[in-house]
């Protein structure tokens, strides 16, 4: 999140149907409760935070089939903001899929390429430290740091990351070039682009198996963002959804942004959400309680309890997050 603003221009089956008509979530086209329940959630919820919402969420049944259970305005284009680092991050994978590049590459940090506001690379006070290609994408997915954008860039200029989408079948999920080649704004996207882009990282279709599994790796870990779908979750509970904030405010209002993938106990994917909110109040609070980010939490509780049930196994699912007192 940054706070320049030159980037930015500008219930009962009735009371669920009545919810869905003021809010605009079109009903599921089945007979599923559990369906059911996260689209009446999600239209309190909504109604109760206020603005305006684009918003796509589907669950996969044991066959495999995606099932939308609430299409809110899922074509609508709007700034991603931070979301958008998913993108990014994805066209820096392809790079390093097709050989151009590779997670060992080293980059040096130095002072004129630090952004303030979200991220870590800004508190050292300090630069000038020779970094991985694999150190940049962790900040900018994990903490969701500004400098490593700005790192992004300068392998993968913004008209190449373009292209890249473009290449992947994406239409509206774009940065936005600027002066500079290797600098851009985040750009735009939708819900149903991003649910797309989530279910081919999910299903590791969207890069090769292995960069599929490193992206996944660090949107599912332990020190990620908690405010929002995982904050009432067990350790457990949070290392199965991969999950991507993103939060600014333009002419419309605060915008307050979550997107991710909720994995089964088995290890599959079970559910996708693309929540896009803007016109929001409450512009300056980042934190846990804006009242979007309150229904963040809400709505994740709820799809987490409703997730499609999965089948028994015995496999260890990735790795389980473990304290260690130094040594």
């Amino acid at each position: 999140m940054s706070s320049n603003l030159s980037r930015r221009s500008a219930l009962g089956l009735g009371a669920a149907a009545a919810a869905a008509a003021t809010v605009g979530v079109s009903a599921p086209a089945h007979a599923d409760p559990a369906g059911d329940d996260i689209a009446d959630v999600y239209a309190r919820e909504k109604a109760t935070a206020g603005g305006t919402w684009h918003t796509h969420i589907a669950t996969v049944d044991g066959t495999g089939a995606i099932t939308p259970i609430v299409e809110d305005d899922t074509d609508h284009v709007t700034q991603g903001y931070s979301v958008q680092k998913l993108a990014v991050a994805t066209a820096v994978m392809d790079k390093i899929d097709r050989g151009e590049l590779s997670l060992g590459q080293k980059l040096d940090l130095p002072a004129d390429i630090i952004l303030r506001g979200s991220g870590i690379y800004f508190l050292h006070t300090v630069w000038g430290d020779e970094i991985t290609v694999a150190n940049f994408l962790t900040a900018m997915l994990l903490m969701s740091d500004n400098t490593a954008v700005r790192m992004c860039g300068r392998v993968v200029p913004a008209a190449e990351i373009n292209e890249i989408l473009a290449a992947k079948g994406f239409t509206h999920t774009r940065v936005e070039p600027v002066a500079n080649p290797n600098r851009f704004l985040l750009g735009t996207t939708t819900p149903r682009e991003m649910h797309d882009l989530l279910w081919r990282l999910a299903t590791k279709t969207l890069l090769s198996p292995q960069s599929c599994s490193f992206l996944l790796s660090i949107t599912r870990w332990q020190n990620g963002y908690h405010d929002g779908v995982r904050r009432t979750m067990s350790s457990v509970e949070r290392s199965r959804v991969a999950t991507k904030y993103g939060a600014d405010f333009n002419t419309l209002g605060a915008s307050r942004h979550e997107a991710g993938i909720m994995f089964g106990s088995d290890g599959a994917p079970k559910l996708t959400y693309a929540m896009f909110a803007e016109g929001l109040g409450d512009r300056d609070n980042y934190g846990s309680t804006h009242p979007a980010v309150q229904a963040h939490a809400v709505i994740g509780r709820t799809m987490m309890d409703k997730l499609p049930a999965s089948a028994p196994t015995t496999a260890k699912q990735g790795d389980t997050f473990r304290p260690v007192n130094g040594g």
